[in-house]
């Protein structure tokens, strides 16, 4: 029998991928001390030898760097809130989190979180109102307020999901009990705190936190407070990178993932190579065994035989050429795979066609863009259902950037309709901006001031 500490054999398959990635957004610091995990010692590699070559190695860092540019591109906008957004709610999106983030900030985090894991989650928590005998906290609903009690949204990272009941789950009847791993911080003295774990379990109206006690050789998990809602769901809800099912998905990126530890292994054999590459090594040939040899002006090496020789012996190079053809090509294969999250319906074969399909087609970015959209709905949802309104309204992302992608495609049949008078010039300078080849900052008419000075009408 698990305890509440253990995790789900599928909360463990949700967080299959995350050590992976925790490493590569950690940066070289966090690469290097995953150790062999990601850069094995080679068969008759000396231990002191590998702890160099592991101390030395850096991290070019494509995967972060790719996953901060895709998911800032839903954000590059404001997040648009619906008229249906209550107006009771509007204020509290200014700091939704409590701790300063509203929501765009909080949205662009999550989006994060799920284009770099493959998940994350949305928890709109509520201050507790009464106490564990069920005694009210505050007077009046009015004192509430004062105090700032509202509801709130708390992120969750996948690593912190223990397990949820049921097991087969889905969107449409929702969770019966969810596990989560939080850390909170407790006093230690008069003068500091410490940090301790605690597993928070949700039923639906229902909470408890359970806390290890007891002696070191006789700890356990016991329950530690409880208490009652007025929410008859678990008010969570999941946000997906690349969704393989109810509370299971993917890292969309996580082919890239693994290019970039390819990289990192690769990068350091030619980190390794070129030292040894730019060492010479001093050869000696029948100096005869009484002669000790100096190194350096105003010196000199007597030979005892005809045949002797001193030289140094340099590599020949063809082995670092090749290996930095290979990095060069490693990196190529990584933009191209961040690429491919903007590409618009793959497989169109004309210009025409793939113009003529945009209006349906998307690309995966923005599938997943709308999978936030999704989400943030139903964690406003669940706000208004917190202060008893009925309906949490809805909220827009940013999505017009798979055009971006098409450029190359685009830009030649754009540029050939301008000038055949098919398009204004005008229309086609608004749809260079809009697909980012040129500044939004620009406008038309200062841009057609500018081209007018320019040949001196």
């Amino acid at each position: 029998m698990t305890d509440v500490r253990t995790q789900s054999a599928e909360a463990k398959k949700l967080n299959e991928d995350c050590a992976l990635i925790s490493a590569l957004l950690g940066g070289t610091k966090a690469m290097r001390a995953a150790g062999k995990a990601y850069l094995p010692q080679w068969p008759g590699e000396a231990d002191d030898s590998y702890k160099m070559r592991l101390s030395v190695a850096t991290l070019f860092p494509a995967y972060a760097r790719t996953i901060d540019v895709l998911s800032a591109k839903p954000f590059s906008k404001p997040v648009t809130l619906g008229e249906d957004v209550p107006e009771q709610l509007k204020p509290w999106l200014q700091d939704v989190d409590l701790s300063g983030r509203n929501l765009h900030s909080f949205l662009s985090e999550v989006a994060q979180e799920a284009l770099g894991y493959g998940f994350s989650g949305i928890l709109v928590d509520y201050p507790p109102t009464v106490d564990e005998e069920g005694r009210a906290l505050y007077p009046t609903k009015a004192a509430e307020l004062t105090a700032g009690v509202r509801p709130y949204f708390v992120q969750i990272h996948p690593q912190n999901i223990l397990g949820w009941l049921p097991k087969n789950a889905t969107s449409a009847e929702g969770l019966t009990q969810l596990r989560l791993l939080e850390s909170v911080s407790v006093p230690d003295g008069d003068f500091d705190t410490i940090e301790i774990e605690q597993v928070r379990v949700l039923g639906r109206g229902t909470w408890q936190v359970w806390r290890e006690a007891g002696t070191n050789d006789k700890k356990a998990w016991q329950l530690h407070a409880h208490g009652r809602t007025s929410m008859e769901t678990i008010p969570f809800a999941p946000v997906y990178g690349k969704r393989l099912g109810y509370m299971q998905a993917t890292p969309p990126l996580l082919e890239l993932a693994y290019n970039n530890v390819e990289h990192w292994q690769s990068n350091s054999d030619q980190q390794n190579i070129l030292h040894i590459a730019r060492v010479p090594i001093l050869f000696a040939k029948m100096l005869g065994e009484g002669n000790t040899i100096t190194v350096g002006t105003g010196s000199a090496v007597k030979a005892e035989s005809p045949d002797g020789d001193l030289k140094f012996v340099e590599h020949g190079g063809k082995a670092i050429d090749a290996g930095r053809l290979s990095i060069l090509d490693l990196e190529d294969r990584m933009r191209q795979a961040g690429a491919e999250l903007l590409v618009i319906k793959p497989g169109n074969v004309t210009e025409s066609q793939t113009l003529a399909d945009n209006e349906q087609g998307a690309c995966a970015l923005q599938k997943i863009a709308s999978n936030i959209e999704d989400s943030a709905d139903m964690a406003l949802q669940f706000m208004a259902q917190w202060v008893h309104e009925s309906e949490g309204g809805h909220v827009t992302l940013f999505k017009d950037f798979g055009a971006a992608s098409l450029a190359e495609a685009s830009a030649e049949l754009l540029f050939k309709s301008a000038a055949s008078g098919k398009i204004s010039g005008e229309t086609y300078f608004n749809e260079l901006k809009r697909r980012g080849m040129i500044s939004p900052d620009l406008d038309w008419e200062t841009e057609q001031e500018r081209i007018l000075s320019s040949v001196g009408v």
